[in-house]
């Protein structure tokens, strides 16, 4: 197994449960909300983190990592690559474990920040798809 695929079952196996997903709203259009779905139904927490703070999924939304009263373990973004680095950042002023970048984003310079600070990354990945390959 590459290196990649170890990190990626890192993060699905035990980085923790407790995913805040960056960009998650009540809009089901967007690929956010049926990651989270799939998310809840592998036993994951999710917590939404979007400006408007809204509930998704029966969870209680935050706007921003810093306001959720509670340790996250993966800090999952759905915004764009301009935007992640400094969500990255954030995870890792927060205390995350792991850091995971969907499809489409990426950012060479934050990768290797958030993995020089001790965290796990995975960028231009998936976990919806990722998570069942598992087995």
């Amino acid at each position: 197994m590459n290196s990649e695929q170890e990190t990626i079952r890192r993060v699905l196996t035990q980085s923790g449960d407790t995913w805040a997903i960056v960009g998650l709203s009540s809009n089901e259009r967007r690929a956010a909300h049926g990651v989270a779905d799939v998310l809840q139904r592998y036993g994951k927490r999710i917590v939404p983190i979007h400006p408007k703070a809204e509930t998704v999924h029966g969870e209680q939304g935050y706007p921003s990592l810093d306001a959720i009263p509670f340790e996250v373990d993966v800090v999952d973004v759905f915004v764009n690559s301009e935007l992640a680095g400094d969500i990255a950042d954030q995870a890792v002023a927060v205390g995350a474990k792991a850091v995971w970048f969907q499809l489409g984003v990426i950012d060479d310079a934050a990768y290797e920040r958030t993995r020089a600070a001790g965290l796990d990354m995975v960028m231009d990945r998936c976990p919806a798809i990722e998570i069942p390959r598992l087995g």
